[in-house]
């Protein structure tokens, strides 16, 4: 038998006796009112104790509690291991016929196709490989089934030359294939990697700045909205979108799928098939992200679910991530997510999550970057596989200003993934104003972090920005714009937190390129230092109606700037190179 922990559905623990009694001493009003709190009854009892703002004694006293009720062991199916039999002796070794292109590019994917047997289940049957081998280093790619007899091998080269491959695979029309392909030098930025500790740049070293938003489930509406959706990128400032794999189940996001990720019907998915055509189409939506130079930020898991694939079970679960990323590894603009807030999964122990980080780790030879997202529980971002920290609020108040303490904590670069969306829903989440997004941006920007913007606004139809995507009606992208054109023209194309000598953020380069926050405060002046021997350009700027005021001259020594007495004002230093 198992017993109840913090990880165990609120809902759960109504049916025991001991978990009602147990519920009513910690959460006495939602215990005796659980209707009244919406969907809080389907999350883990730790979350709702994070939430509810337990005290850390009566949560400790409540976790050894349900730890003496005993609940039915979760039945988990065995693993399906590859067919070593799939292909009898009568079939030839290395017969399938196989398509690969003369030549490829540097940080451009490179596909080989296998044309091969279809009988059985190839998804579950057939394990396949490839090994590919450049100055003696040899890559291990998995492939995977894309349906009607057809298998993919999908590669990310790093370096120009002759490279040479060999399959593996346990279907004998399969294994045994090698040869030689040409890869041609490029100009493709490829994928995206963590630099300088803090930051982030393409693999030919340019640098990358993470201006996301949000759009959760826009690959799973009608061709017109996506079509629209991508138009307003084209347009817009962001460089990364977040989006689930998985469909989802929120409000303002009822509607059903054209496409489901498995063969079957919900609740009795066979999760043994999953259908090509899916995902066919979700990586032609990221291929469409790449071409406006857009990250994808891939949510590989998310609790927010109707049709039960929170809860495939372990063996379901390994096998839909090898299958996902052998698929999309090779394309440069992916990132990996591997949950939206994760600690609202009751299904998921901490185990899974470190297992399934060490399944993406070991299939992605591209060495994406990959992490995973809180909901009121901020993972340990020491853990070796996590390339960075994507971080959701967990105080109603401070948001941008842990930034600071958050790097130092890690030593990692953190983007704060949700900072409270502009809107006007009844949610605290979802009813930000423009004017407190913008805030927060320039906050987290300046304290050298980067951030994630979101729009909730209420749609007669449903189409909320922040999970179906269309069109962008607030007013913070254009501000977010702004403020990305200014960290661009520092010196180096980043912004590093300076020293403080006021609560609001000043980041740059420091003695070369500065920008100074104000926030909520209305000064009537400044007073600034200017390094000795030097001259500065002083720039008044207001965040909010974006505009760039340059003073008169150059300065030195300490300069007094005057300002209007308004909040949201910055201001910059240019600091020329020639001495005085």
């Amino acid at each position: 038998m198992a017993y109840m922990s913090e990880f165990t559905q609120a809902r759960l623990i109504f049916d025991y006796e001991a978990g009602r009694a147990a519920l009513s001493e910690a959460l006495p009003d939602f215990a005796s009112h659980p209707e009244n709190y919406g969907g809080a009854i389907d999350l883990p009892i730790g979350a709702l104790a994070t939430v509810f703002r337990v005290k850390e004694a009566a949560q400790e006293k409540l976790w050894l509690k349900l730890s003496t009720i005993e609940v039915p062991d979760r039945v988990e199916l065995p693993p399906i291991e590859p067919n070593p039999g799939y292909e009898g002796p009568e079939v030839a070794i290395a017969s399938a016929r196989i398509i690969l292109p003369a030549s490829g590019r540097v940080n451009e994917t490179v596909e080989m196709v296998l044309e091969g047997p279809s009988h059985g289940n190839p998804f579950t049957d057939v394990e396949l490989q490839a090994y590919f081998s450049l100055n003696g280093e040899e890559i291990r790619v998995g492939g995977f089934y894309d349906g009607n007899g057809r298998y993919v091998v999908r590669f990310l080269p790093d370096t120009a030359g002759a490279w040479q491959f060999r399959t593996e695979s346990t279907a004998r029309s399969l294994d045994g294939h090698t040869g030689t392909f040409s890869v041609e030098p490029s100009h493709a930025r490829g994928a995206v990697r963590v630099a300088d500790t803090y930051h982030f740049s393409y693999a030919n070293g340019e640098v990358f700045r993470p201006v996301g938003t949000t759009l959760y489930a826009w690959t799973h509406q009608g061709p017109e909205l996506q079509k629209k959706t991508l138009a307003t990128l084209s347009t817009s400032p962001f460089t990364k979108v977040r989006m689930c794999v998985f469909p989802k189940a929120f409000i303002f996001n009822d509607n059903e799928p054209d496409l489901y990720p498995f063969e079957g019907e919900s609740g009795n998915w066979d999760t043994t098939r999953f259908d090509p055509a899916f995902f066919q189409h979700f990586e032609n939506r990221i291929r469409d992200l790449g071409k406006l130079g857009i990250e994808a930020d891939v949510i590989l898991f998310h609790p927010y679910d109707r049709w039960g694939f929170q809860d495939l079970g372990a063996a379901a679960d390994d096998r839909y991530l090898r299958y996902v990323v052998r698929r999309l590894a090779a394309l440069p603009n992916v990132w990996w997510s591997l949950a939206n807030e994760y600690d609202f999964m009751t299904t998921k122990m901490p185990e899974d999550w470190e297992r399934y980080a060490k399944i993406v780790t070991e299939e992605d030879h591209a060495r994406h970057l990959i992490s995973i997202h809180n909901g009121t529980r901020i993972y340990d971002y020491s853990a070796s596989w996590a390339t960075h920290c994507s971080l959701q609020k967990v105080d109603y108040y401070k948001t941008a200003e842990l930034v600071e303490d958050l790097r130092e904590k890690w030593g990692k670069p953190v983007i704060l993934d949700e900072i409270g969306y502009e809107g006007d829903l009844e949610y605290e989440w979802g009813s930000i104003s423009a004017e407190e997004v913008v805030r927060r941006v320039w906050e987290t920007t300046l304290r050298g972090g980067y951030h994630t913007h979101g729009e909730t606004y209420y749609h007669p139809e449903d189409q909320l920005w922040w999970a179906k995507g269309g069109e962008l009606v607030g007013k913070s992208a254009d501000r977010i714009a702004f403020l990305d054109k200014l960290v661009a023209e520092s010196p180096t194309g980043r912004l590093e937190p300076l020293p403080l000598t006021n609560p609001t953020p000043s980041g740059g380069v420091a003695g070369e390129y500065e920008i100074h926050y104000n926030g909520f405060s209305q000064y009537r002046y400044v007073t600034l230092g200017i390094p000795e021997g030097r001259k500065a350009v002083i720039d008044v700027i207001d965040t909010w109606a974006m505009t760039i005021e340059t003073l008169p001259g150059n300065c030195s020594g300490r300069a007094r700037v005057e300002l209007p007495v308004r909040p949201y004002m910055a201001v910059r230093v240019r600091v020329q190179q020639e001495s005085l």
